[in-house]
C-alpha cells in the first residue's frame, strides 16, 4: 500500500509499535488480520487528515450559471447551500447567475463577465448544447477557471467533468415504466421537452423512443417541444397537440412544465392512463402526492452538487484525484417512496 508517511508517524495514529507497522508494510508475516487492518486504516486516516489540512482556511467561490425554470434552480440553489457546511474545513461560496429563458448571447456574456472579473474558483453550468456555449467554456478553461456541467453535458467543451443522471438511461427507464403501465391498452404518448438544444433532454429522448421502439414498435409518440419548460408556454404547445391527436393517453415529460400540460388535458375532459416526469421540484412534489403523476425519475440534487464543489477543488489541487465521476443512481419516485426531504 502506497504512502507518504514515516512509520512512525503510522505506529502512533495506529496505537501499534513500529516493529509491527513494519512487518506489516513489507508483507513479513506473523500479524494478525485485524492489525494489517488496523494499519491499512490508520492509513487513510493520515490521508484524510492531510486533506483536511490542505484545504483548512482556503475559500472557494463557485458561480451557478443556469438556464432553466424556477421551480428546478430554486432547487438546485436549496440543494448547494445545504450541502456547503458538509465541504468543510474549506469556505465555499456561491454567486447565482438564474435565467428561465433568453438569447444564448447573454448567457454568454455573463460566462465573460466572471472571468474577466476574476476571482472565481469554478463554474456550475446548465446551458444549451451550442457553438457558442462551447467556445465560452474553452475561453474559461484557459482563464484558468474549471467548468463542471450539471443535468445537461456539453461532451464536446473543455469542461471538467460532467454530472447528474445518464440521461439515455433515464430515457430507457422511462419507456420500460410506460410499458408495463400501458400494457396492450391503445393509446399514443406525449413526449415534452423544453428545448432541442440541451443535450440532456436530447438524449432522455432518444433513450425513451429508442427503447419503446425496441418493445411496443406499434406505440405512436407525439412531441411537444420550445416551451423552456415554462407553465405559460406549455399550456398552448399541449391544447395543440390535444387537439390534434385525439388518441394521446399517456406522458413522458422530459423539460417540465406538467401543471400547465395537466391542465391542457382538463380544459379539454381528457384523461390520461400514465404520466411519468423528471425531478422533485416543488411542482413534481405536490403532482405526485396527488397522485396525478404516476412517477417521477430523481436523483440526489445534493449528492450531485457536493460531487461538482469536490471536482473544482481537486482542479485546484485542494482534494486528491478520486478517478472518474461516475453518473448519479437514477430513482424512480412514487408517491409511496418520496424521500422525506421532497420540496
Amino acid at each position: 500500500m502506497a504512502h507518504p508517511y514515516p512509520i512512525r508517524e503510522i505506529a502512533r495514529q495506529a496505537g501499534l509499535s513500529e516493529a509491527t507497522v513494519d512487518r506489516v508494510l513489507n508483507n513479513r508475516g506473523g500479524v494478525r488480520d485485524s492489525t494489517t487492518r488496523e494499519v491499512h486504516q490508520a492509513i487513510k486516516d493520515l490521508d484524510r487528515q492531510r486533506t483536511q489540512v490542505r484545504i483548512g482556511g482556503r475559500t472557494f467561490m463557485i458561480d451557478m450559471v443556469m438556464q432553466a425554470p424556477e421551480r428546478f434552480s430554486s432547487a438546485v440553489r436549496a440543494a448547494l447551500e445545504a450541502e456547503l457546511p458538509s465541504l468543510r474545513p474549506a469556505v465555499l461560496r456561491s454567486r447565482f447567475h438564474f435565467r428561465e429563458t433568453g438569447p444564448v448571447a447573454e448567457l454568454i456574456a455573463t460566462l465573460d463577465r466572471i472571468a474577466q472579473r476574476g476571482g472565481c474558483q469554478g463554474i456550475v453550468l446548465k446551458a444549451p448544447d451550442v457553438p457558442e456555449v462551447t467556445a465560452a467554456v474553452g475561453r474559461l478553461t484557459a482563464a484558468g477557471i474549471p467548468v463542471v456541467t450539471l443535468v445537461t453535458d456539453l461532451p464536446g467543451s473543455a469542461r471538467r467533468s460532467y454530472v447528474g443522471i445518464d440521461n439515455r438511461a433515464a430515457g430507457a427507464t422511462a419507456a420500460y415504466l410506460m410499458g408495463q403501465w400501458l400494457g396492450d391498452r391503445p393509446g399514443n404518448v406525449l413526449t415534452t421537452l423544453s428545448r432541442g438544444f440541451f443535450r440532456g433532454e436530447e438524449e432522455r429522448e432518444m433513450g425513451f423512443r429508442s427503447a419503446l421502439r425496441n418493445a411496443h414498435p406499434g406505440r405512436t409518440l407525439v412531441e411537444v417541444t420550445d416551451s423552456d419548460g415554462l407553465d405559460a408556454t406549455q399550456r398552448d404547445l399541449v391544447l395543440r397537440a390535444l387537439r390534434r391527436d385525439p388518441d394521446i393517453r399517456a406522458v413522458y415529460s422530459i423539460g417540465g412544465g406538467n401543471t400547465a400540460t395537466i391542465r391542457a388535458f382538463e380544459e379539454l375532459g381528457r384523461g390520461y392512463e400514465v404520466f411519468i416526469a423528471h425531478d422533485l421540484d416543488h411542482d413534481n412534489t405536490r403532482l405526485l402526492r396527488e397522485r396525478r403523476l404516476s412517477a417521477v425519475l430523481h436523483h440526489d440534487l445534493r449528492q450531485d452538487l457536493r460531487r461538482a464543489c469536490q471536482i473544482i477543488m481537486r482542479a485546484h489541487g485542494a482534494l486528491p484525484d478520486d478517478g472518474p465521476s461516475l453518473p448519479s443512481p437514477i430513482q424512480v419516485v412514487t408517491p409511496y417512496n418520496m424521500p422525506p426531504d421532497a420540496a
